[in-house]
């Protein structure tokens, strides 16, 4: 297993060939990523990009009245700002770190030295933004087709994915923030897959106790963005 303050945790750092790996390493900064921080806001120029390690961060869409709703949410399998190797400089949504822990800043200078080589950084930052293109898109289908409940479930799952263990510390204000809907549904909703015996939530943790049940419970949502990312990404070395 790679240490939390290991590069290589980031899923995307560590399939890099040794080549690209070595011109990359000096460059990265080891950051704290601290609940609630806010990595970049609406038109913000990016100046970094992040390669999550046991963080992870969501990407919101607010709207001028402040409600927003997350559209995508990035750990230890991406990167946090796709605009900067995209062509865009600036994104109109917000990153906001959603469970505290760490990952690595690499400069906007250097990523796009690295980016305009071609190869396999390109290739594989190029084939990272087709799955998180996949997710967004899968996000807006599930919040407009499927139950608060099947939504919860999309996004435990999506986010233990991204998680060493099967815990996340949450809020149900938070969590309804970032699903757009009213906290009263996520709490029914959350009581509903408690009393399955599918999670255990108090206090602002969530412990998901039966993850092949929870996978059945979710709408087909998760499993398309699960496949996507398993199909695009290469699977991590083995250690």
């Amino acid at each position: 297993m790679a240490s939390i303050h290991d590069p290589r945790a980031n899923q995307l750092l560590a399939v890099l060939p040794e080549g690209e790996w070595l011109r990359l390493a000096p460059h990265l900064i080891l950051t704290e990523l601290p609940l609630g921080h806010v990595v970049y806001e609406s038109g913000d120029q990016l100046g970094y990009v992040y390669f999550p390690t046991t963080a992870i961060v969501s990407l919101l869409y607010v709207m001028e009245d402040g409600a927003s709703a997350e559209i995508a949410i990035v750990g230890n399998e991406g990167i946090v700002g796709i605009a900067l190797f995209m062509g865009g400089e600036t994104t109109p949504s917000r990153a906001i770190v959603q469970s505290a822990g760490h990952g690595y800043r690499l400069s906007a200078k250097v990523l796009k030295q690295e980016f305009t080589r071609g190869g396999p950084i390109q290739h594989l930052l190029l084939r990272y933004t087709q799955a998180l293109i996949t997710q967004m898109a899968q996000t807006a289908v599930c919040n407009r087709h499927h139950s608060i409940e099947q939504q919860l479930c999309r996004w435990l799952l999506l986010s233990i994915d991204r998680l060493p263990s099967n815990e996340l510390t949450m809020t149900q204000e938070l969590i309804s923030n970032m699903l757009g809907v009213r906290r009263s549904g996520v709490t029914e909703a959350a009581l509903k897959l408690q009393s399955a015996g599918l999670i255990r939530y108090s206090h602002g943790h969530i412990a998901v106790l039966d993850r092949p049940a929870l996978e059945k419970h979710a709408c087909e949502c998760y499993a398309v963005v699960k496949r996507e990312f398993d199909r695009l990404l290469p699977a991590r070395p083995a250690t």
